[in-house]
């Protein structure tokens, strides 16, 4: 019977998702994603490289899939706000990106691999809210993304500083969320009357 390679890495890629979002780069371990995706680990190293490089694999395919899932669109202040609301779902459906990305800085720092290509896909994000907040600059919407994102992030990987600081009711979800696209709508608000106030002042 024919080997299909598609299903395989896609085997892999899941297994290892998992194992690199619970253990980190350093902890994770080749035998047990092997195991986990149920493939000779002797297939990671064909398809993949070392661990290194699977972890670049998973981590480059979560980028795209969140990216694609979760598109900043829209226009004005309260569409940015749905934004950061769908982000904070999907992270709340399926937090293995924001895990990720924090193992990725706690164990490389600043020293990402396919650094243009990962600054390429930051770049279209910047793109896409200043698309949906016309007038906001570069600079600002590109820290208006890191804030959104670190909220978002936050929620999955401080779960204890949250239970900590606010309890655990029930609806505890659904407050953050709620504080969350409020802060990112009023943040976007702020930036646009700052954009716009230049105008105005030209036009008086």
């Amino acid at each position: 019977m024919a080997w299909n390679t598609d299903r395989t890495k896609a085997l892999l890629l899941g297994a290892a998702t998992e194992e690199f979002s619970e253990k980190g780069l350093a902890g994770a371990r080749v035998d047990r994603i092997a195991a986990a995706a149920g493939v000779n680990k002797e297939r990671i190293y064909q398809y993949f490289g070392k661990k290194d490089d699977l972890f670049d694999a998973v981590l480059a395919a979560e980028l795209a899939r969140v990216m694609t899932e979760v598109p900043i669109e829209g226009h004005g202040a309260a569409d940015f706000g749905d934004y950061a609301g769908r982000l904070f779902d999907r992270h709340t459906t399926d937090g293995a990106l924001p895990r990720l990305l924090f193992w990725e800085g706690l164990e490389r720092g600043r020293n990402t691999v396919d650094r243009a290509a990962r600054a390429d896909h930051c770049a279209i994000k910047v793109d896409q809210v200043m698309k949906v907040l016309p007038g906001v600059d570069r600079t600002d919407a590109a820290d208006l993304v890191i804030t959104v994102v670190t909220l978002c992030d936050g929620w999955t990987v401080l779960p204890q500083l949250d239970a900590l600081l606010a309890g655990d009711a029930p609806d505890r979800a659904d407050r953050r969320r709620a504080f969350i696209v409020r802060t990112a709508t009023l943040l976007a608000e702020a930036l646009l009357g700052e954009s716009q106030g230049p105008a105005i002042a030209a036009g008086a």
